[in-house]
């Protein structure tokens, strides 16, 4: 049997288990189908990639987690709306902010001021999480552990959110 055909027929074998895997990452079946289909594409694509004698549903499912994870990234970055115009016209649009008079809500430029008079060490994560990084990649930028992480950005939210109950 040709190494190539070993390969194929075990990532067809585990077909019916990336189904379901695609199945608990999308908690759709048509996009299951199509993670499916693109993870077995890719795998075929990077099959001089595998290394023999490892873990080949390891390696396909981390294929697959990868794939849903861009794709989910990419469909974020899509529905972002940036304003470009001078005036930030479209930002200062009234939109239904879920509070229940304008009175309540804070103006952005008096959290940005607070969050800046936090500590380095609580403003910097606090901030990355803010603009969308997950806690790994702000455990891996800042050389700290993911607890440590986790904590600040904990603390750094609840002293926030006392500030900002005085100003009410």
């Amino acid at each position: 049997m040709k190494p190539d055909s070993k390969f194929h027929d075990r990532l067809i074998a585990l077909q019916n288990n990336m189904s379901n895997f695609a199945l608990s990452l999308t908690a759709n079946k048509e996009e299951a189908d199509d993670l499916t289909q693109e993870t077995m594409l890719k795998a075929l694509d990077n099959k001089e990639k595998y290394t023999e004698n490892t873990n080949f549903k390891g390696w396909v499912f981390t294929i697959m987690r990868n794939i849903f994870i861009n794709n989910y990234r990419r469909i974020i970055r899509s529905q972002t709306i940036i304003d470009t115009t001078d005036n930030l016209y479209h930002l200062s649009l009234p939109q239904d902010s879920g509070f229940e008079s304008p009175e309540s809500s804070y103006n952005a430029t008096e959290i940005r001021r607070i969050i800046a008079e936090f500590p380095d060490e609580y403003r910097k994560p606090f901030s990355m999480y803010a603009d969308g990084y997950k806690y790994e990649e702000i455990a891996t930028e800042m050389g700290i552990p993911l607890g440590t992480v986790k904590s600040r950005i904990f603390f750094a939210r609840k002293k926030l959110q006392n500030i900002l109950a005085d100003f009410r």
